[in-house]
């Protein structure tokens, strides 16, 4: 537990908010008045505000440390250099004190008021968590289609089921994030592993709007999330490449027989062997490289969990003057 300048440890507050930050400066400034606002119609006036820097190119962390030092309550985690959004989003959760942790973007595509609608279903139904989710996607047809395409995927070949259109905004218990923590996964995929870890669990409508400025998640990105999100949660590829192989040795045996029976039947056909022979060798080699890739990923996946680095480097912890700086 953190201390105060004279060792005495600091209480923990009711609420920590935690949001990332990456190309973040513009929304600032609304972010944390939203975020201000909603605590004080909620009456919550012991919390805490952690921005985690996530080696952002802007000015977003020196804006953050400016506000640090002026109001009582914000604390800046400042990471050694770009790790990954769910990286930083573990990284601030590893630095929240709070009795529950609000998880949100910074960049308003879901309103900070949110927080509202969490906070009273978490307060009616005991929850551990209360996540958000989208009815209807927003975006043109290529991203609604594309979000849904990526869920789809994911929960068929995934032993972990996801619930469709979720987005990243949840209310969390301290137990349930302690528990999130404690899972040791160096192939991070947060949102899997937020639904492995299990607990009470419910969901709620919200919308969200559309952000100022184009999304950092191209096409590309998203593509490498589903194949690193599935082999992080699911053997099943690994199965479809025995299969695969599985098939490719019946129809050679298949075409073996044929030419054999065929040769045995007809003694003065002529066959076109040769082409046959290279179609089906090309065909296999490739089917070979496909299983030998799909274990490779799984091997790599191996290398990098066994090497045990830490999931994020914390350069400098910035934080008010009632708290002590930490480095």
């Amino acid at each position: 537990m953190p201390t105060t300048g004279g060792g005495m440890p600091v209480p923990a507050p009711a609420l920590s908010i935690v949001t990332t930050l990456y190309r973040s400066l513009a929304y600032l400034p609304d972010f944390l008045d939203q975020c201000v606002s909603a605590l004080a119609r909620l009456g919550i006036a012991d919390y805490e505000l952690v921005f985690v820097d996530d080696g952002s190119p802007d000015d977003s962390a020196a804006w953050v440390r400016q506000q640090c030092r002026a109001r009582p309550r914000i604390r800046l985690i400042e990471l050694s250099r770009n790790f990954g959004h769910h990286h930083a989003a573990l990284a601030g959760l590893a630095h929240a004190r709070g009795a529950h942790v609000f998880l949100i973007d910074c960049d308003l595509e879901v309103p900070p008021a949110f927080l509202e609608d969490l906070w009273a279903k978490m307060q009616a139904s005991g929850a551990d968590v209360v996540y958000g989710y989208q009815e209807t996607r927003k975006g043109g047809w290529v991203e609604r289609r594309g979000g849904q395409a990526f869920w789809a995927a994911f929960n068929r070949l995934s032993d972990t089921m996801v619930p469709p259109s979720v987005v990243t905004e949840r209310l969390m218990a301290r137990r349930y994030v302690d528990a999130l923590l404690a899972l040791g996964d160096r192939n991070v995929f947060l949102a899997g592993m937020m639904y492995w870890a299990g607990f009470v669990q419910l969901g709620i409508p919200v919308e969200k709007r559309h952000r100022h400025g184009p999304s950092s998640y191209t096409l590309a990105k998203r593509v490498a999330l589903l194949a690193h999100a599935v082999t992080s949660f699911s053997a099943k590829p690994l199965y479809a490449s025995l299969w695969v192989g599985a098939f490719a040795l019946l129809v050679s045996l298949a075409n073996a027989s044929y030419v054999v029976v065929h040769k045995l039947l007809d003694p003065a056909s002529t066959m076109m062997g040769f082409p046959t022979i290279v179609a089906l060798l090309t065909a296999f080699f490739g089917i070979m490289m496909l299983g030998l890739g799909v274990i490779g990923v799984y091997v790599a996946k191996i290398f990098v969990q066994g090497q045990q680095r830490p999931l994020f480097i914390v350069r400098n912890i910035e934080q008010s003057g009632c708290d002590d700086h930490v480095d």
